[in-house]
């Protein structure tokens, strides 16, 4: 005979626990949280692995930048310079120079007009002028009068330096007690800049006494460069446009010797074939691997394919010049590396034709001023990795999304089925209750008939619960 009627008195109440809810739920979360958790961890796999691809993007695109046609630092404009002799050689943009040497003698250096009052002592010095009228004129230009009455020395000073042309200081030359002097003196040096002091202060002042205190008379540098003669205010001037000569001793030859940096050439085209290399092995790593979290890798391949096509291409006037002409070659792997015996000897016989191929012209462009146009914009808006990117944004907005809301769904959903438990347990401990005395009396029966319809009774009343549940 039966012990129980389907668990009747067996407990039943007990088995509708918190254990049983964590355990249905931790079951459906498998197929419904834990999905979304995955594609969250690939998403940030995907982002590192991009990442690292967006970055060497980036160093290629700086060295790719070194063959711009507009860039004023291109490998191919590098000059290097050496200098003799005392003058001072410089220039803005080295790029811009002729190759060459340039020659210089001077045999004369530029000088400002410089004249010094008489000696004055402290108390003077303090004093008011009081002379009259000091009257000024810079070379050919309109003569400017000064009027000393009330004004001390560094007052009249200031005043002069407020005109254009000349400047003024009250300065201490010595330690005796005479020992100041008003100084003035022309602001650019050349005779186009001489000064004419007249006036009575000029008198007074001792500004007419030429031999004591005219200290430095105005005059042009003279000199020669390339054989031409120069006869001008100043002791630098620029030649071919960019090169400053700056001359600081007389009768002394000075050169400056111009050569193009062609070994940074080799440098730097090594350099970007090593950083194409390596963005190559990137990409291939990805788009070969089964197990990549990229999931987009036809973009990286399209990327590739665009900038091989770039370097593979002809260019040249006549479309008719391209890298593997001049010591560039390809492995079996798809790398690219250098020929660095080929390249050197194409670049001191073929000089211009490597320059068409990599820098090019305005009227046709060369592979790195193309290159670089190209891989500057797969970061701009529409560009590849533009897309890339904002597409990798968006589904990574989608999963957040999707996971609060599965998560929220699914706390709801075992949040009720505990309360819904905790109400069928009282109602199944309350059934036990009150089936306990029919339990004794049905293992006493011998009627099947009683028993069985007592279990049909008690099975229909728990299917109910459960399927409440």
């Amino acid at each position: 005979m039966a012990n129980g009627v389907l668990g009747l008195g067996g407990g039943g109440s007990a088995a509708l626990n918190q254990d049983l809810i964590d355990k249905l739920k931790a079951a459906e979360k498998k197929s419904t949280v834990e999905p979304i958790e995955t594609k969250i961890e690939n998403w940030d796999l995907e982002l590192e692995k991009i990442s690292e691809i967006g970055t060497k993007v980036t160093d290629f695109l700086e060295q790719v930048k070194l063959f711009d046609l507009y860039n004023s630092t291109s490998a191919f404009e590098q000059m290097t310079a050496s200098t003799t002799g005392s003058a001072l050689f410089d220039a803005v943009d080295v790029s811009e120079l002729t190759p060459g040497t340039v020659t210089t003698i001077f045999t004369q250096l530029a000088n400002k007009d410089v004249y010094q009052s008489g000696s004055m002592n402290t108390a003077t010095k303090d004093a008011d002028v009081d002379l009259g009228t000091l009257t000024i004129q810079v070379g050919s230009e309109t003569a400017v009068d000064f009027d000393t009455t009330g004004k001390t020395y560094d007052e009249l000073a200031d005043e002069i330096n407020l005109s254009t042309g000349v400047t003024a200081s009250v300065e201490q030359v010595g330690s005796g007690p005479d020992a100041f002097r008003l100084v003035l003196k022309s602001s650019e040096s050349g005779t186009d800049n001489a000064l004419t002091i007249t006036g009575a202060a000029s008198t007074s002042l001792g500004y007419d006494d030429e031999l004591n205190n005219h200290t430095l008379t105005a005059q042009n540098m003279i000199g020669e460069i390339d054989g031409i003669t120069y006869n001008v205010s100043s002791n630098t001037v620029t030649v071919q446009g960019n090169l400053t000569v700056t001359a600081t001793e007389l009768n002394n030859t000075s050169t400056i010797t111009i050569q193009r940096d062609t070994s940074s050439v080799i440098t730097q085209v090594d350099s970007m074939l090593t950083l194409y290399n390596e963005l190559v092995d990137l990409v291939d790593e990805e788009a070969l691997s089964a197990d990549s979290p990229v999931s987009d890798t036809s973009t990286l391949r399209s990327m590739m394919s665009q900038i091989k096509d770039y370097l593979f291409a002809d260019y040249g006037a006549s479309a008719d010049k391209n890298i593997f002409q001049y010591g560039i070659e390809i492995d079996k792997t798809g790398h690219l590396a250098i020929d660095t015996e080929t390249f050197a000897d194409a670049l001191n016989n073929n000089f211009d034709d490597l320059k068409e191929i990599f820098v090019g012209t305005a009227a046709n462009e060369g592979l790195g001023t193309q290159l670089k146009t190209f891989v500057d914009g797969l970061d701009g808006f529409e560009g590849l990795l533009y897309t890339y990117s904002e597409n990798m944004t968006a589904t990574k907005l989608t999963l957040d999304e999707d996971l609060i809301t599965a998560n929220e769904e699914l706390d709801s959903k075992y949040a009720l089925m505990s309360s819904q438990f905790a109400s069928y347990g009282a109602i199944i401990a309350q059934m036990e209750a009150s089936f306990s005395g029919l339990k004794q009396m049905i293992a006493e029966s011998t009627s099947w008939y009683v028993y069985l319809s007592l279990n049909i009774i008690y099975f229909i009343t728990i299917k109910k619960i459960i399927n409440g549940v």
